[in-house]
């Protein structure tokens, strides 16, 4: 289905009845990274998952503000437009992390509880290589204008080795010249030198929000060592798998999901 939020079209994936449950992906992704675990976890819950403003179906918006408070701003106008009033489950991955994190931070009384998988929140991250080069005026437009679907294979598959050829094709059949503009426009305005603030006030929400963690350990672009520093009532590290988990292995991320949603099913006291 298509929404608007923000005078842009969003692509969202709604399926399943329940507590609704708000999956945000990350780069170079779209929605469809879920789908393996939507499909396990849809009998139970509502599972909501957009394309974010740029990628995938979504339109890119010129006034898009890409900062924390201006991602929050963009996933609350979201689960205004769906028409969400209960507290919700949240889910989040690579760039899916800030978009969704600065959100629960800024409204924590709208989060029920939270799954991070392999994203990082956090002041004392470096970037790993791409990002460098996607930070950089000119290098980052050319490495954009290079990218063929022979090397993004290479690079998913050194992020996760598991990922299919068919997987990996289905996410660069998605990559237009307008989504390459946006992951620039978003490398370049987070600097995670300035989320020293957000990190903390993430932690008091965690503090009361149930919030666990499932990692892929062979991650090579977030070390496994930050799976540990959001604050989790539980953090898994599952060292076969690697930084997209979710596709590799869908069917033990829904049953983590499944398993850590159920034990706190009890709707959340307001905390702000």
């Amino acid at each position: 289905m298509t929404l608007i939020v923000q005078g842009g079209k969003v692509h969202l994936v709604d399926e399943g009845r329940g507590t609704p449950t708000l999956f945000l992906h990350g780069n170079p992704d779209s929605a469809d990274v879920w789908r393996g675990v939507i499909a396990d976890m849809k009998g139970e819950y509502r599972c909501l998952a957009p394309d974010l403003p740029g990628f995938g179906r979504s339109e890119a918006l010129a006034n898009f503000d890409p900062s924390a408070d201006g991602v929050a701003r963009w996933v609350d106008d979201l689960v205004t437009a769906i028409g969400i009033t209960e507290p919700l489950n949240l889910v989040v991955h690579d760039f899916g992390g800030p978009f969704g994190l600065a959100w629960a931070v800024k409204h924590p009384h709208k989060v029920r509880s939270i799954a991070v998988l392999n994203t990082v929140f956090h002041g004392s991250y470096r970037w790993h290589f791409w990002g460098r080069v996607w930070r950089t005026p000119i290098l980052g437009e050319l490495s954009m204008l290079l990218m063929s679907r022979f090397a993004l294979r290479q690079e998913m598959r050194r992020g996760s080795p598991s990922l299919t050829n068919a997987q990996i094709d289905e996410a660069y059949a998605l990559m237009s010249p307008a989504m390459k503009q946006t992951v620039l426009k978003l490398y370049r305005a987070t600097d995670p030198a300035k989320l020293g603030d957000w990190e903390q006030r993430l932690l008091a929400v965690t503090a009361r929000v149930p919030t666990i963690v499932v990692w892929g350990d062979l991650d090579p672009y977030i070390s496994r060592h930050y799976a540990d520093r959001f604050g989790a009532r539980r953090v898994l590290h599952f060292k076969q798998w690697g930084h997209w988990m979710q596709m590799e292995s869908p069917h033990e991320v829904a049953d983590e999901l499944l398993a850590f949603f159920g034990e706190h099913a009890a709707p959340m006291r307001k905390t702000g």
